[in-house]
């Protein structure tokens, strides 16, 4: 009576009383206080019950094993469930999908999503038909940890043993697709989520979502026409993911409509809904607008969040004004702001962009005095910023403090880290660090890559550079404009123009356009090698692909003309130059004056 009715403290309390007494317990009455036990739930207590139980020669229940399973999973002790389990089947209890489900769901919270799905199998394969519950579990922690096709793979599995899914699975699955951006097949399931009219409005948001952070607002807007289509009425998360939407295109005016509507539909707006809007507009520089968004929301009694606060201290620094979050800081704190690791990250980031390092390095002082623990992303802006300003020594000894907080470099930190070294031509400290990146495991990527190449370069260790460029093609890294237009400067400067000229073709070949800063690169080089009509194609090639020269272009290819003594293709290229609007500087009337260029000027232009 006490067990049904949840008095377990008292049902274990009498059981031990009746065993003190000498009293003979038969195995209802043990199979009753184990069950009890195990709703508290005590697992080890009853595992001990249950193995009394068995030395007095009772056979425990399925039930009864089944409660104590679910005890020990729930708990987290998969060994004593898994025993228990083996026991079980051993002693002619079979297996059932209860027990089946409880350990499943037992080694997905532990992190063992593969050991639930071997499970699994071998439970279909002994004949144990699973249920909604299982799938559910099983989709749910597949879609969780990335392994969505497994996760759609049980998905139709279940369909072809006519279990219908419900709107959990169905939003468990379209959150897995999201990270995985599988968005047809998002659509897909949506489609049948409708079509079998388990659709509910939070499934509608997970797509919307998904759409916003994108920024993809037709098909964002097509989305919410269907959902009002079926019956289903947006919820403020609707509206907001719809406000989302437009600021991640910019379109501003169209985000304050949305909010608009918000009010027109009875709804209020929240607190997020105003920080997407503010953010929206520091991000498109408009600092003004976003301090009204703020302010309206004061003035409609909404309590910004530290949320809102974060986003105001970091549009300080996105539109430059870097200097007024320390006021803005202190205003916050009287209003109850709690600043985080995210709010110095905003303000020392800001500051390395604009070059003042040591206010970074004040501000990084004060985050660690205030109790704030630095993180990744901390030390990674300031030895960036310590790396740009040439204060290597400084960026190590940061580099050896994240070491000492336990601070794993990501590959961001590793790749300013060589780049800083690249910089000041440490070739062996850049390679040092790029061969600790392959030590722990990281993969280099293509901005690493390039660091490493131009560093190279600029030491005139060209066979090194194009070895690494060898790296990137042979570890199927893609190389980008950047990474052709250093090789192929540096190989026009050693004068070796078969092999910039086969590695400009491959560039093509890859479907890259050259930019302006590749044809600057390209004509000049040709012409100090004396190559003028190849440089003269180049100029031919740009207009092809409606690129307009610049005046270094025709500057170079001009003294290139007057150096092999042909002034009259000089001044055609000259009047070519005023016919496309392009105004020539000092440089090129002393070209046509003297009849040769400046040296310095190409190098600082180019």
């Amino acid at each position: 009576m006490c067990s049904k009715e949840g008095k377990i403290e008292e049902a274990e309390m009498y059981f031990s009383r009746a065993k003190g007494r000498g009293l003979e317990l038969d195995a209802a009455a043990y199979s009753i206080v184990i069950q009890a036990t195990c709703r508290r739930p005590n697992s080890n207590s009853a595992c001990e019950l249950l193995k009394e139980m068995k030395k007095l020669g009772w056979v425990p229940s399925e039930g009864t094993y089944n409660s104590v399973i679910a005890a020990c999973a729930k708990q987290g002790n998969l060994v004593d469930a898994l025993r228990l389990k083996d026991e079980m089947v051993s002693s002619g209890v079979p297996l059932n999908i209860i027990v089946v489900t409880k350990l499943i769901k037992g080694h997905c919270e532990q992190g063992n999503v593969d050991s639930a799905l071997q499970l699994f199998e071998e439970a279909v394969k002994v004949g144990v038909t699973p249920d909604m519950v299982t799938f559910s579990v099983l989709i749910d922690w597949c879609s969780k940890t990335g392994n969505v096709e497994k996760a759609f793979e049980l998905y139709s599995q279940m369909k072809l043993m006519a279990i219908q899914p419900n709107v959990y699975i169905v939003n468990s699955l379209l959150k897995g697709f999201r990270k995985q951006h599988f968005l047809e097949s998002a659509y897909m399931v949506l489609d049948e989520a409708i079509e079998h009219g388990i659709a509910t409005v939070v499934t509608y948001n997970i797509l919307l979502c998904w759409l916003g952070e994108q920024g993809m607002v037709n098909e964002a807007r097509h989305l919410w026409d269907k959902m009002i289509s079926t019956g289903i009425t947006p919820s403020l998360i609707s509206y907001n993911n719809m406000i989302l939407c437009h600021c991640k295109r910019g379109c501003m005016d169209d985000a304050c409509s949305v909010k608009n509507d918000i009010l027109n539909s009875g709804l209020k707006p929240n607190a997020f809904t105003y920080t997407l809007l503010i953010d929206g507009f520091f991000k498109k520089g408009d600092a003004n607008r976003a301090f009204g968004m703020f302010d309206q929301m004061v003035a409609a009694n909404i309590a910004p969040s530290d949320f809102t606060f974060n986003v105001v201290i970091s549009g300080l620094c996105k539109v430059g004004r870097v200097s007024e979050t320390k006021d803005m800081l202190n205003n916050f704190l009287k209003q109850g702001f709690i600043p985080s690791s995210v709010t110095y990250n905003s303000i020392i980031d800001g500051f390395v962009k604009q070059g003042a390092i040591d206010l970074a390095q004040s501000t990084y002082r004060e985050m660690c005095e205030s109790g704030i623990s630095p993180n990744v992303i901390t030390c990674t802006s300031l030895i960036n910023g310590l790396c740009r300003s040439r204060k290597i020594d400084v960026a190590l000894r940061m580099y050896n403090d994240m070491k000492i907080m336990g601070l794993e470099l990501d590959i961001t930190a590793y790749s300013v880290l060589i780049d800083g070294f690249c910089k000041v031509q440490d070739m062996e400290g850049a390679c040092k660090f790029f061969s600790e990146l392959l030590e722990v495991g990281l993969v280099p990527n293509s901005v690493v890559y390039n660091s490493m190449i131009s560093g190279f370069v600029n030491v005139n260790n060209m066979e090194a550079a194009l070895n690494f460029h060898k790296k990137m093609v042979e570890n199927n890294v893609p190389c980008d404009l950047q990474t052709y237009t250093t090789l192929i400067n540096g190989l026009l400067k050693e004068g070796k123009l078969n092999f910039a000229s086969d590695l400009y073709s491959e560039m093509l070949s890859k479907g890259i356009i050259p930019d302006t800063f590749m044809y600057n690169v390209l004509v000049s080089g040709l012409c100090n090698q004396g190559q003028l009509e190849k440089g003269s194609k180049i100029l031919k090639e740009m207009d092809g692909n409606n690129i307009t020269p610049t005046v270094l272009i025709y500057n170079t290819l001009i003294a290139g003309y007057f150096r092999e003594g042909n002034p009259q293709e000089a001044f055609r290229l000259h009047n070519e130059m005023l016919d496309k609007g392009l105004m020539p500087d000092d440089t090129t009337y002393d070209i046509l004056v003297n009849g040769k260029l400046n040296k310095s000027y190409a190098h600082a232009r180019a």
